[in-house]
Parts: structure tokens; sequence; C-alpha cells
């Protein structure tokens, strides 16, 4: 158990980090007008990821539609944006950053926080979040061997084994986002930095960024960095490179997770021109009257 006083003196290591407001990594929206004078033409169109009200406030802002009464056509469109919020909320909050989120990948889903988990203060203890994360860390290793390359799966399966090449964490930052408390479930995404294609990843490390989000908030309760080295256990040595069966894989994993960023992106600018026409046809208008249920 950790006490909340030693959560605000500095902690010795450089292994993980305890933070009560780090920066917010990837969050931007695109700022909407809401003048009479607005139209979903005047509405910006670049692709963005989105910050963890988002959600909360897509949903509200048709709820005020709703206040204002919208015809059985709108009403419809209303509903369809209601239900894609909350089927596809974890994509579009992961997705849109480049966490591939599909059944084959995704790490943990709807992982139940244990009681047992929190401590003294009624949290979810630290310690627990490096725990998810290295769950989910060996889920992402056994489920690329198992669904996306069985041609190779006993290397990967091995990879969480000491007895040939083998995965060892050399590092791990955690940020916090917010205390969890039980009962929640968690599902955790994982994303690989830098493009391996690259100069820098030339070499025996890669690195992970990890999602962990809270079933109950919808957002993300902390993220990690993780720096995992490729280690040969016969010679006692880090391998010189990565093996060409991770690498291969890292590669298309790479292609992916550019693409589904850039998809779910498209499908975020989607949702908020749908929520905008339906502000434009109901309450932002000059003859915008509520419908408070009055008999008159």
């Amino acid at each position: 158990m950790i006490p909340r006083l030693a959560l605000r003196r500095p902690l010795p290591g450089p292994i993980i980090s305890f933070y009560a407001s780090s920066p917010r990594f990837f969050s931007a929206t695109v700022p909407v007008k809401t003048g009479g004078a607005t139209t979903p033409e005047n509405l910006g169109t670049r692709p963005h990821t989105i910050d963890p009200r988002w959600l909360t406030m897509m949903k509200r802002r048709i709820g005020r539609c709703m206040m204002f009464g919208l015809k059985p056509n709108q009403i419809d469109d209303a509903g369809k944006l209601l239900q894609q919020l909350a089927r596809d909320w974890r994509e579009l909050i992961a997705g849109s950053e480049g966490f591939l989120t599909d059944e084959r990948r995704r790490s943990l889903y709807r992982h139940n926080v244990v009681w047992g988990e929190m401590d003294v203060m009624g949290h979810v203890n630290n310690v627990t979040y490096v725990r998810y994360a290295e769950t989910a860390r060996v889920n992402w290793t056994r489920n690329i061997g198992i669904h996306i390359d069985p041609a190779n799966k006993s290397e990967w399966i091995n990879l969480l084994n000491s007895t040939g090449i083998g995965l060892i964490l050399r590092s791990i930052k955690v940020d916090y986002k917010f205390p969890m408390t039980w009962p929640d479930k968690i599902t955790v995404y994982q994303k690989l930095v830098p493009d391996p294609s690259s100069a820098l990843s030339s070499q025996s490390a890669f690195q992970l960024q990890v999602m962990i989000l809270s079933e109950a908030r919808q957002r993300p309760a902390a993220r990690c960095h993780e720096d995992i080295v490729t280690y040969d256990y016969k010679k006692n040595r880090k391998t010189p490179e990565l093996p060409p069966f991770i690498f291969d894989q890292f590669k298309t994993i790479w292609e992916l997770q550019e693409k589904a960023q850039k998809d779910w992106q498209d499908r975020i600018l989607e949702i908020e021109s749908g929520v905008r026409t339906l502000e434009v046809q109901s309450w932002d208008r000059p003859d915008a009257v509520e419908d408070t249920g009055s008999a008159s």
C-alpha cells in the first residue's frame, strides 16, 4: 500500500514515475463556435484526437438539441449518433491515437478490477496499474503469435520464457489520470512506437505505449510507456537487432496503426459534423424555443 503523502514526495529510481497531474497526451479538440451564424460548413475539418471530456460533451450537446425539439428524422439521426458513441467509445478514444482495438489485438477487455487491489484510501493501488500493463503485454505478445502470425507462433510464445530469445522490460513510466475505484472494469491497448523502419529502431529494443481505459468512466485511467529489450538468454546478451519475425510484424503493425488513426479521426469528424447539424436545426437558430414540456 502506498499512502497519499508518499505520492507527494519524489520517489527514487527511474522505473516508475508518480504524477498527480501529468501532462495530457494526444488530447486535442477542434473548437466549435456556437453563434447563430455558424453552420456545419464553417466547422474545421482537420482530423484530431479527443480529450477525456469529449464523449460527455457530445452526449450533452445532443441532449440539448432534444430539449429544443427535433423532427422525427432528426430524432433518428440523434439516436444513431448516441448508439455510435455507446458502441464505439473505446475505438474513438484509443483508435484515434493509433491504438489497434480489434478483438485479435486488444490485450485486456473488460477485465474486472478486484476489491483487494484498492489501498487504504479506497483507490486502486498505483502498483496495480503496472501489473495491468504487464499482463496486457504478455497477452499482446501471445495474441500476435496465436491470431496474427501463426507461422511463427512458437517463436512469439517463447519470447515469454527465458530459454532462447526473450523480452526484458528495461523501464516503465506510468502517468495516472484519475484514481480508479472498485467496482470497475478495464480495457487495455498497446501501441508500437516509433516507426520500426526508422533509423532509431535498428537496435535490440522497442517501445510500447499503453492505454488503460476505465469502463465505468469511459476514459483513460492511466497511460504507460514501456521500453523493452530483446535478449538472447543462451548468449547472455542483448540481440544485435530485432529478430526478423518481430521486425516484419512490427512493420505491419505500424502501417495498421497509421491507418486506424486516420480512420477513427475521420469518424470523429463525422460525429462532430452530425452533432453540429442537429444544433443548427434545433437550438442554434434565431427562432429556437426550448421545449419545457408545459401544457401550453
